[in-house]
């Protein structure tokens, strides 16, 4: 994170599902030339096509029924910021063509436009799916692949870095402490050791 923060070069984050590759997207862009700009976010994954499409690039006016008004899009809204995409394996062979027109571009157009409106962003993805894959099934384009993956970020689940729960476990102590106004201070040694030695799913 520290590395890549400053540059402005388009980061891909893979990791199982919960193991916070939206906080590590959040920690690269406030960590940025770009953190005085948005942070724009969309899970790629909880939208139909079609919806996908008009979160992405905005519509206009009667685009469609329903579209009583021009509304933008977040790759329009993250103009100067970052635009995190969550879950972008899950997107279809025809939206990624469109993303790759515009990163090449820097230019898009809204669902139903004519007009081509620059836009300017730095784009972190990810995803818990193996792209390479999904590249061999046809379902993800290399091109926009090596788009997106210019450098790459792996986070490991929890079960593989047990050092890093006492210091989870004192940050949420710690938060909820001051949220509840209760005076506790931390965990026991042997508290701590309990959870490290608990047999979390896929490390038994």
């Amino acid at each position: 994170i520290q590395k890549l923060a400053p540059t402005d070069a388009r980061v891909l984050i893979t990791g199982e599902t919960g193991v916070g590759k939206d906080l590590v997207a959040r920690a690269i862009h406030m960590r940025s030339e770009q953190s005085y700009g948005p942070f724009v976010a969309l899970n790629c994954g909880a939208q139909s096509e079609t919806l996908l499409e008009s979160e992405l690039f905005g519509h206009e006016r009667g685009a469609f029924t329903g579209a009583v008004k021009a509304r933008r899009g977040r790759l329009e809204m993250a103009n100067n910021g970052t635009l995190f995409l969550d879950e972008i394996g899950e997107i279809s062979p025809k939206m990624q063509v469109s993303l790759l027109r515009v990163l090449e571009d820097k230019k898009l157009r809204r669902v139903g436009g004519n007009q081509s409106i620059e836009t300017h962003f730095r784009l972190i993805s990810a995803t818990h799916r193996y792209l390479r894959q999904l590249i061999k099934e046809d379902q993800f384009r290399e091109d926009f692949f090596y788009r997106i993956n210019v450098f790459s970020i792996d986070i490991p689940p929890l079960r593989e870095r047990i050092e890093d729960i006492p210091v989870l476990a004192d940050y949420f102590i710690n938060s909820n402490a001051a949220e509840t106004g209760r005076p506790v201070k931390g965990m026991t040694q042997k508290a701590q050791n309990i959870l490290c030695d608990y047999p979390w799913p896929g490390n038994v």
